[in-house]
């Protein structure tokens, strides 16, 4: 285990950030940072928001296929299992840890060449992904609803008006294998275009005792992405996006002895297909603004299923249970936007401004089928539930140079939701309510590499109904839980309001690139999952605590160290609280940590080229104990692991070796508290899904 000195140790020899993405050089010939998601394209030193951007590269060292091989290297951003693949995201220690019956609002969000595929993280895959973008602290005034908390912003290759492309294959332990290529270029009248292909698998991680199988956790996963930019008409462009992702994961990750073995007799699945597209058209014939427009569609078919009782019959007799439980969900959403740009600074009370003007309109509808053992009735049965999610929002933005060096920038945004509700218990309800949120940022800039920011920012999230707390009220099993379930049957919307101050800068001789945030956070109304577990009855529900507090930094640097060796640390450091939230068996945990909440996360390594067709990485992520969940006294172990890429390139060829997790340790990604283990006679316990162990592989590239 490395221990916390290694923090001290990197800031002694000064580190860097991951902060990386598409570079653009500036008239004086440097290359800058460039970050998508804000109104505005800006270089990352322009931005008064603690955001971090990874390049490709960083994805390629660490061997990344998908989202989740990558969160560890970002500064208080933490994840959770109890999927296949990561699925929930929590920054600054907000975010959501599961979904089971009730349809959630995700205080996370995660946009895909611009389309919401918040709450589906599971499908960002990151073959051909130029860039991710890490949002921290409230964006609902840029995001709306789905970035109270933050914001991921992946982004595909651009292509370019020569054909270029990628071959690209690769083998790993655990029976890992994956391909794909992507090619891009000009097509004639229509426009510059990108595709990419891309097809992954492995075996999983968990050996099934039982079944005698070590591929009952599985993955194996199909990727498609199209991007098409058309000039159609004077002044108008067109940028058309389409996806297609298929997994057909399986899912056998909990074990009642609490390793990577497992006894179920009935392993679930973890599938996802989606299919999806955006046409964005941009009318730029104005001289003091652009017209932007958008429609976006995406349909997300998902599977999600466990062998509820882990083991199979005859393990203890007269002690044993056996069940299976299975969630089909379907998933439609529309989202419409408009919005006017300026297109040069224009004069607003005797200040050089520009501004944005939009309005949103998101309709999302989900549908879920779920096939159970109810032990009410003792028997098999169907639930079913139906929920119409409309959000409209109208917002602007106003920045204005108070003086060459000061800049204030002020946005709003004001959105109504109208949630409908019906269920197979007879349970309706249509919670609604309007909210509001924004930023106020004043930015010093004394040159044109060094800022100092102030930034106040309001984020909140919806509402919504607890329909499997309102349909367990008629139970018998609960019946001295009714009043108590009752009184949850809504909860109201979350606000999280934030105060940060940072720093950015990159040295007159550019070796050295530093970002530095400070932020306190208050958040009301917090939304927090409650469970009520008697026997074999589980019911989870959202209610409203008092407040949550928070206080945290994070610290980005990059220093060359020569030429030929780079140095990097990135540091997270955060102090939560939670206050006024009350278990339902009388368990005041006010005062406590919040669950997902990590007092420390750091990653540090070097990257050195040993020569001009060699270069070598080796990196370590670090992330201190937290708790599990709000409703419970269960933690997880800090953690510290080690990876390591060796490439070789010679002209388009480019091999890598890499490994993750060098040193094969068990860390705990998703954890319980309950007694799920017949030959212990349930008694209560914590059970943990580990994360990825040591891997291993090799990929080739052809670069064209």
């Amino acid at each position: 285990m490395y221990s916390k000195s290694l923090i001290w140790f990197a800031l002694a020899a000064a580190g860097v950030t991951s902060t990386a993405a598409t570079a653009q050089e500036t008239p004086d010939g440097v290359e800058r940072i460039i970050i998508q998601g804000e109104f505005r394209q800006m270089a990352v030193q322009e931005a008064p928001t603690s955001v971090t951007a990874l390049l490709a590269e960083r994805f390629e060292e660490r061997g990344a296929l998908h989202l989740e091989n990558a969160l560890n290297a970002l500064a208080n951003v933490n994840f959770s299992g109890g999927t296949s693949r990561t699925r929930f995201i929590q920054i600054r220690g907000v975010g959501e840890r599961s979904q089971f019956v009730d349809p959630i609002q995700p205080s996370v969000g995660l946009l895909v060449d611009g389309i919401n595929y918040s709450g589906l993280a599971q499908a960002a895959q990151l073959f051909d992904i130029s860039q991710l973008e890490v949002y921290r602290g409230p964006q609902s005034g840029r995001f709306g609803a789905d970035g109270m908390a933050g914001m991921l912003v992946l982004e595909s290759t651009l292509p370019t008006s020569e054909t270029s492309g990628v071959w690209e294959l690769g083998a790993a332990n655990y029976g890992g294998l994956s391909g794909g290529f992507a090619v891009g270029g000009e097509l004639a009248a229509l426009g510059r275009a990108r595709l990419s292909v891309y097809q992954q698998r492995d075996d999983g991680f968990i050996e099934n005792n039982y079944l005698q199988r070590d591929d009952t956790n599985k993955r194996s996963e199909r990727n498609f992405r199209f991007n098409l930019f058309s000039d159609i008409a004077d002044h108008w462009q067109l940028r058309t996006t389409l996806h297609a992702l298929s997994q057909d994961n399986g899912y056998d990750a909990f074990s009642l002895d609490n390793d990577r073995t497992t006894l179920s007799d009935q392993p679930g699945e973890d599938d996802l297909r989606t299919r999806a597209a955006r046409w964005a058209l941009t009318y730029s014939g104005w001289q003091a603004a652009e017209l932007e427009m958008a429609y976006s569609y995406l349909s997300a078919d998902s599977v999600y299923s466990y062998d509820e009782d882990w083991s199979y019959e005859g393990i203890a007799p007269g002690w044993e249970y056996s069940s299976f439980d299975a969630y089909e969900r379907d998933r439609r959403d529309h989202v419409l936007e408009a919005r006017l740009v300026s297109a040069q600074p224009v004069t607003i009370a005797g200040l050089s401004s520009d501004w944005v003007a939009g309005i949103y309109h998101q309709q999302r509808d989900e549908q879920l089928r779920r096939d159970f053992f109810n032990w009410d009735l003792d028997r098999e049965d169907v639930f079913t539930s139906d929920y119409e999610n409309r959000h409209t929002a109208l917002y602007g933005e106003l920045s204005q140079q108070l003086s060459p060096q000061w800049r204030l920038t002020t946005g709003v945004r004001v959105e109504r939701y109208d949630n409908s509700y019906l269920d197979s218990n007879t349970v309706a309800q249509q919670p609604e309510d309007t909210m509001w949120g924004g930023r106020m940022s004043l930015s010093y800039h004394p040159d044109v590499d060094t800022m100092w920011y102030a930034t106040l920012a309001r984020g909140y999230k919806a509402g919504g109904v607890n329909g499997e707390a309102l349909g367990k009220v008629q139970d018998e099993s609960l019946v001295d839980l009714r009043d108590y379930l009752l009184a949850r049957a809504t909860f109201a919307p979350e606000l999280l309001s934030s105060l940060e101050l940072g720093h950015k800068r990159i040295s007159a001789d550019e070796r050295l690139q530093l970002q530095i945030a400070v932020f306190a956070h208050q958040r009301d109304d917090v939304q927090l999952k409650g469970w009520v577990n008697r026997d074999q009855s589980f019911v989870g529900y959202l209610q409203n605590a008092a407040e949550g507090k928070a206080f945290g930094a994070e610290l980005d640097i990059t220093y060359e160290l020569t030429d030929a060796l780079q140095s990097f640390v990135s540091i997270g450091w955060l102090d939560t609280e939670i206050e006024g939230f009350v278990t339902e068996d009388g368990v005041d945990m006010s005062g406590r940590e919040q669950a997902h909440a990590p007092t420390y996360q750091y990653n540090l390594g070097v990257r050195y080229n040993l020569a001009e067709a060699w270069k070598f990485a080796l990196e370590v992520d670090g992330k201190d104990g937290f708790y599990y969940s709000d409703s419970h006294m269960s933690r997880a172990d800090s953690m510290a692991v080690l990876h390591a890429s060796l490439q070789w390139q010679q002209g388009p060829w480019a091999v890598r070796l890499w490994a993750r997790n060098l040193t094969d340790e068990d860390y705990g990604v998703r954890g319980f508290y309950f007694g799920n283990d017949p030959r212990k006679e349930y008694v209560t316990e914590t059970y943990e899904q580990f994360g990825e162990p040591r891997r291993f592989g090799v990929t080739f590239n052809y670069h064209f």
